[in-house]
């Protein structure tokens, strides 16, 4: 008896480092401005983030009209910002992240705050220049 109580309190212990990256997150900018929920999933090897309610009221309807790629003018509710990542160690990388209000396509590598796993670092690069968000879980 003693010994399958101690298997599962062992087995539930390490339950929360078991969490990943997938789900939904809720995107808060370098002002702690909550602006969207960005869904990431798993596509064969590769990881994508999609938009998948926008908080921000004036944007709600808001379109990609400064994109120049593919995504020109496409609504951003429903948007893969997040495209083409990989894992590699503990980060993914080697994929982009667009900024939908300007167009901008930046580098981008994720993981997950190593105290809080509720927390995404998402840290986007621009040549040498970088800038990093704390996104936060959402919990449903």
């Amino acid at each position: 008896m003693n010994r399958i109580a101690f298997t599962i309190i062992f087995l539930f212990s390490f339950s929360g480092f078991s969490q990943t990256i997938f789900g939904k997150w809720k995107t808060v900018d370098t002002h702690n401005v909550e602006k969207s929920i960005v869904e990431i999933y798993k596509v064969n090897n590769l990881v994508f983030g999609k938009v998948v309610e926008i908080l921000v009221e004036d944007r709600k309807n808001g379109k990609c009209t400064a994109c120049k790629n593919e995504d020109n003018n496409k609504p951003i509710l429903g948007l893969d910002i997040i495209k083409n990542m990989e894992k590699r160690g503990e980060y993914y990388k080697n994929g982009t992240i667009v900024d939908p209000k300007n167009g901008k396509i930046y580098k981008l590598r994720l993981s997950l705050d190593q105290d809080n796993k509720d927390v995404l670092i998402v840290r986007g690069y621009l040549g040498f220049f970088y800038e990093t968000q704390y996104w936060k879980r959402v919990v449903e």
